[in-house]
């Protein structure tokens, strides 16, 4: 039986043959029918309705659905110690409507950084990191160091392939099953677009080993330089004509003069990411930019094509760290009684002396006290905390990349940036130079992805 690859969408996936009726949040069919949406609790049904596929009306919703967004949100009243703007700490799947049929399973991202740490949302239940690579010459650290160092590269890849162990699984990101392959940049201080270009060179080299289909640099170059003389943006194109697709955070620059965009985001072939403020809600009409880069680049090129959350990202905290200590102490105080307060403080006066210094303080000014304690460190939980940047919008992106990539492997890096672009949502009144193709959409593009995969004939 021979194969063709259709060109356009088809009207059925794979899901949707059997005849069951759909969910009309999570596009699945289902087994046990359909449950009106009026019979659920008011704070449910909105946490649903917010949720369902931007237009689409819902009335009924699948018993996954219902359970999912029951436990989420239990979840949101018990494990987010944080209140911002109005609501609780939002994960970054339920904010970006993913399709949670797909979690980049059998997929490798590889992340080029700083350097990391063997956070347990990558290695338990099962370890997903496939390898560790450091060019630093003679470096000693390994996935256990908690240096400076291992801060970036461990939250960008969680914040991609995160499963959310530390939080039952709720602080994952959108490919939570993806494979990782991590490759660090620099001990300390500035990554240089050599070390980039190195560790880049040495994922070509792997990447049949490894079976590396998207790579994630969330790291700017040197200086602004047009492609054609680039080396750092030859490489990258290199790597886009081998099979990789390479996701670029755009940097943070939005608001300096000039707003200049790097290699390697400057490549042509890159998909080069901006950051979105959605204030860590759900309602599309609070939807803003953040101070990410843009250009056109010193080649006339539109760089950013496509923003994502470039801040209220859930991201790790780096275990066994005075900034792990001081969250845990916080997030145990916000959930502590009255009579617990104190005798707390007290016993962990070596990790905050301004709290331990105002134990004469009545207990609501104390409570005052902790919330700008957790205000103040954006902390979300004992095990996570908020984090902004483009650093962490490009891995959103590329866990959406590797959803893509497991709905129909057959995607060239040509199409997987197309789609991704085809299926952006603009953000009205903002310059198209700042947002690009838009809001990336996460649903969306994986059922274009899937809808593309070929069909039997």
């Amino acid at each position: 039986m021979s194969e063709t690859i259709s060109l356009e969408p088809q009207e059925k996936s794979a899901d949707s043959a059997a005849g069951f009726p759909a969910c009309p949040v999570c596009g699945r069919e289902s087994r046990d029918g359909l449950a009106p949406l009026a019979s659920l609790d008011e704070e449910l049904q909105a946490l649903i309705a917010t949720n369902a596929p931007s237009g689409r009306v819902v009335a009924q919703v699948c018993p996954r659905c219902v359970e999912l967004f029951r436990r989420a949100q239990v979840q949101l009243h018990t494990d987010a110690a944080v209140l911002e703007q109005g609501g609780r700490a939002l994960p970054t799947y339920l904010r970006m409507g993913a399709d949670e049929r797909f979690t980049g399973r059998g997929v490798t991202v590889a992340f080029l950084d700083s350097g990391f740490y063997a956070h347990p949302d990558l290695t338990t239940p099962t370890n997903r990191i496939l390898a560790y690579h450091s060019i630093v010459a003679g470096d000693p650290s390994t996935l256990e160091t908690t240096d400076v160092a291992s801060w970036h590269g461990m939250m960008t890849s969680v914040v991609a392939a995160g499963n959310g162990s530390l939080s039952n699984g709720f602080y994952r990101g959108i490919a939570p099953e993806a494979n990782v392959v991590l490759v660090k940049l620099a001990k300390t201080g500035r990554i240089t677009e050599a070390n980039i270009k190195e560790g880049l060179d040495w994922v070509l080299a792997h990447r049949d080993e490894y079976k590396i289909r998207v790579v994630n640099i969330s790291a700017g170059g040197d200086n602004q330089q047009s492609y054609l003389h680039n080396k750092l943006c030859q490489t990258v194109e290199r790597a886009v004509k081998e099979g990789l697709t390479v996701v670029c955070a755009v940097g943070n620059a939005g608001m300096m003069p000039g707003h200049p965009v790097l290699p390697p985001a400057s490549s042509p072939s890159s998909i080069s990411v901006g950051g979105l403020d959605d204030q860590n809600s759900l309602d599309r009409a609070r939807r803003g930019m953040y101070r990410s880069s843009y250009g056109p680049t010193v080649d006339g090129l539109q760089k950013p094509e496509l923003i994502a959350p470039g801040i209220w990202v859930a991201a790790p905290i780096l275990p066994h760290t005075p900034t792990a200590a001081e969250a845990e102490l916080y997030a145990h105080l916000d959930r502590a009684t009255d009579d617990e307060l104190k005798p707390l403080i007290e016993a962990h006066a070596d990790v905050d002396r301004d709290l331990a210094g105002s134990l004469d303080l009545p207990v609501p000014l104390l409570r005052n006290l902790v919330s700008i304690k957790l205000r103040e460190g954006d902390v979300i939980s004992e095990s996570y905390k908020y984090v902004d940047g483009t650093s962490f919008a490009a891995p959103i992106v590329s866990s959406i990349a590797a959803c893509m990539l497991e709905a129909n492997p057959r995607l060239s890096p040509q199409q997987v940036k197309r789609i991704l672009m085809d299926t952006a949502e603009r953000l009205p009144g903002v310059e198209i130079d700042r947002q690009g193709w838009g809001v990336v959409n996460a649903r969306r593009a994986v059922e274009f992805a899937l809808a593309l995969r070929p069909v039997a004939t």
